[in-house]
């Protein structure tokens, strides 16, 4: 039986983007809430910190990433069947593989936002089709770190990924100056409700002019069979994936399948 309406499905589809409400019950958001606590300030023997303290990153995004490796409570959620189903169901794939997962916390007052982006062009991979689930354990909005999405920005096709520090234009690279039959979609969600997105979305999240930190878990699914390109990516680097063959492994378990 299918988690998701077809409503919900063609939405995604059709705009690229989806807000699903309450997918996490108030007790898990808690449990979710305290693992990302440990799992953000534990040594790392496997998780990956994109920067430290004080860095320029860092009031961007305080990012470690692959956090499911080192916190078993944090693999709980980033195995989670119910929400790796919806990204089977949203893609129509035969099978949905973890890439990786990563904790995203905006960090209060001297933060910035996060530039607009696709996140395919990060990703080694060669076809598109994967996506990412956001999911806040605290209430978003623009005040604190939520999501912008550009509807149908997917069809624009894989672009450049930009400098988050010194960003481009994206815009402008997608020759979408004008943005009044574009306008962006701003995303408030509670603690607890999501967002899926496609990786060719145009996206941007808001600085946090808080005095707490915005707490995300973000999930990224590829298509069983999705190819690796060889490009160097910090979860694909030396690890013996060969080009052209599908990136799997169980560094990228399979989570979910028809």
């Amino acid at each position: 039986m299918n988690v998701l309406s077809k409503e919900t499905v063609e939405a995604y589809r059709e705009y690229g983007f989806v807000q699903i409400d309450d997918v996490l019950t108030p007790e898990e958001v808690r449990e979710l809430a305290s693992y990302m606590e440990e799992a953000m300030v534990q040594k790392n023997e496997h998780a990956v910190n994109q920067d430290a303290p004080g860095g320029s990153y860092y009031r961007v995004l305080n990012q470690k990433v692959n956090v499911w490796r080192d916190h078993g409570g944090m693999a709980q959620f980033s195995f989670h069947s119910k929400l790796a189903r919806m990204a089977l169901e949203l893609t129509g794939a035969e099978g949905i593989r973890l890439f990786h997962d990563h904790a995203l916390w905006k960090m209060p007052q001297d933060s910035k936002p996060t530039p607009w982006h696709q996140d395919f062009p990060y990703w080694p991979m060669n076809e598109p089709g994967a996506l990412s689930i956001w999911i806040p354990v605290d209430d978003v909005d623009e005040n604190n770190g939520c999501m912008m999405f550009v509807p149908e920005s997917q069809k624009k096709g894989k672009l450049t990924g930009i400098d988050f520090l010194n960003p481009q234009d994206l815009f402008e690279i997608a020759d979408m100056k004008d943005m009044e039959k574009d306008k962006p979609v701003k995303v408030p969600l509670k603690a607890g409700s999501c967002t899926f997105h496609n990786g060719l979305t145009f996206h941007y999240a808001h600085a946090n002019l808080t005095d707490r930190p915005r707490r995300v878990l973000a999930i990224i699914y590829m298509p069983d069979g999705t190819t690796y390109s060889g490009q160097p990516h910090q979860m694909t680097n030396d690890i013996g994936l060969v080009v052209g063959e599908p990136i799997k492994g169980p560094l990228f378990p399979l989570l979910a399948k028809k």
